[in-house]
C-alpha cells in the first residue's frame, strides 16, 4: 500500500509525536498542525533523526487555516486536546470540542480516508459495568474535561467514517510537558502511594503510536477501539513500583470518600492561586476510585498489536523522569544508571 499524507494535530504533543514517527515509519507522509513549529521540531527531534515533514501553523480553533490543511492530505489523525484533570486548562471546549469539529467535520465533508480521533477512556467513566468495552455507554462526568470529551465523542459518532481510539492512562519517555499518569507516577514515588478502590491502565505511549499508524488503511469505514492498557489496582502499583526500584515508598491506605476530601481540599488550596505539587485533584480522584479493566482484545488483534509488560513501561518511564530531572537517581533505586 502507498505511504499517504497524514495530517497530525497535536503533532508536539505526548501521543501526537510518538504517533508521527510511529506512522513514517510505516512509510506515510505526515504534515503537522501545530501552533509552535519550533516545539514540534525540538519534541520530534527527541524521538527521531530530524526530517522535513511538512508544518501547517495554525490553531485548531481557526476554521479555515485547518481547512488549508487538510486540502493537501488524504487522512488525519486528530491527536490534540487539552487536559483538565491533574490540572487547569483555561478553555477546554475550544479545543476539546470546537477543535475538534473543525477538524473532523471538515476531514468529512473533503473526503479524507481514514479520519482518526484520539479520544479517552475517560468518556465512559464512571463506568455502568465491571469492563469498558466498546459499546459502553458513554458517561455523565461531573469534571469539565470529562464534559467536553463526551461532547466531542458524541460529534465524532454522528460523522461518517471516524475511527475512534479510545486509550487508557498513557505512560511512557519522552513526554514534552509532564503530566497525566507521568505525573503520577512521580508523585506516587516522591509522596506515597494511595491505597484505594479502584485502578489505573497503563498504556505504553510506543505501542498507542504503532496502534494509531495502523488506522491508517483506507476503504474501513467507522471504528471504535478500547485500547486501555494493562490494568493494576492502586496496592499492584505501589508494589510494582517497590519491585523494580527495591524502595520500599510509602502507602497511604485510606478509603475513598477521605481520597475525595483531600482533593477537594487540595483544589480549594490551588484555588487561591497557591503552588501545590501533588497532582491530584477532585477530577482525578473520580478517576482513582472508579476506573475498572478495557476489553482490549478486538484492537489488539485487529491492529497487530501487542502491548509491553507494565513493568517495561513503569521502568523506562522512572528512568526518563530521572534523565529529565523531573527525579533524582536516588528515587529510582536500583533503575538508576
Amino acid at each position: 500500500m502507498a505511504g499517504m499524507r497524514v495530517l497530525v494535530t497535536g503533532a508536539s504533543g505526548f501521543v501526537g509525536a510518538h504517533a508521527t514517527v510511529a506512522m513514517a515509519a510505516l512509510g506515510h507522509e505526515p504534515h503537522l498542525l501545530v501552533r509552535n513549529p519550533e516545539k514540534v521540531v525540538r519534541v520530534l527531534a527527541a524521538l527521531a533523526p530530524p526530517q522535513e515533514w511538512p508544518i501547517h501553523q495554525a490553531d485548531i480553533r481557526d476554521a479555515p487555516a485547518v481547512r488549508r490543511a487538510l486540502e493537501r492530505c488524504d487522512a488525519v489523525l486528530h491527536a490534540a486536546a487539552d487536559m483538565g484533570v491533574t490540572g487547569h486548562a483555561t478553555d477546554l471546549r475550544g479545543t476539546n470540542v470546537t477543535g475538534l469539529a473543525n477538524v473532523l467535520g471538515q476531514a468529512a465533508e473533503l473526503g479524507l480516508d481514514p479520519i482518526v480521533h484520539v479520544s479517552t477512556v475517560a468518556v465512559f467513566v464512571p463506568p455502568t459495568g465491571p469492563m469498558i468495552t466498546v459499546d459502553s455507554p458513554l458517561a455523565s462526568p461531573r469534571n469539565g474535561y470529562g464534559r467536553s470529551k463526551v461532547e466531542g465523542d458524541r460529534y465524532a459518532r454522528d460523522l461518517r467514517g471516524v475511527t475512534i481510539v479510545y486509550p487508557g492512562g498513557v505512560a511512557g519517555p519522552h513526554q514534552p510537558t509532564l503530566d497525566g499518569l507521568n505525573e503520577g507516577l512521580r508523585a506516587g514515588l516522591r509522596s506515597g502511594w494511595p491505597i484505594v478502590p479502584g485502578g489505573v491502565s497503563v498504556l505504553d505511549v510506543r505501542d498507542l503510536a504503532v496502534a494509531l499508524a495502523r488506522c491508517f488503511v483506507p476503504g474501513q469505514g467507522a471504528r471504535r477501539y478500547v485500547l486501555g492498557g494493562n490494568f493494576l489496582t492502586w496496592a499492584e502499583i505501589a508494589f510494582l513500583a517497590r519491585r523494580l526500584t527495591g524502595r520500599k515508598g510509602r502507602t497511604l491506605r485510606m478509603p475513598g470518600t477521605l481520597l475525595r476530601a483531600l482533593a477537594a481540599a487540595l483544589d480549594g488550596v490551588k484555588g487561591l492561586g497557591l503552588r501545590v505539587a501533588y497532582p491530584l485533584t477532585r477530577d482525578a480522584a473520580d478517576f482513582m476510585l472508579t476506573l475498572v479493566p478495557t476489553h482490549d482484545t478486538t484492537a489488539l488483534k485487529e491492529l497487530g498489536v501487542t502491548l509491553r509488560p507494565a513493568d517495561d513501561t513503569v521502568s523506562d518511564t522512572l528512568r526518563w523522569l530521572v534523565a529529565e530531572g523531573h527525579l533524582k537517581p536516588r528515587e529510582i533505586g536500583r533503575l538508576a544508571p
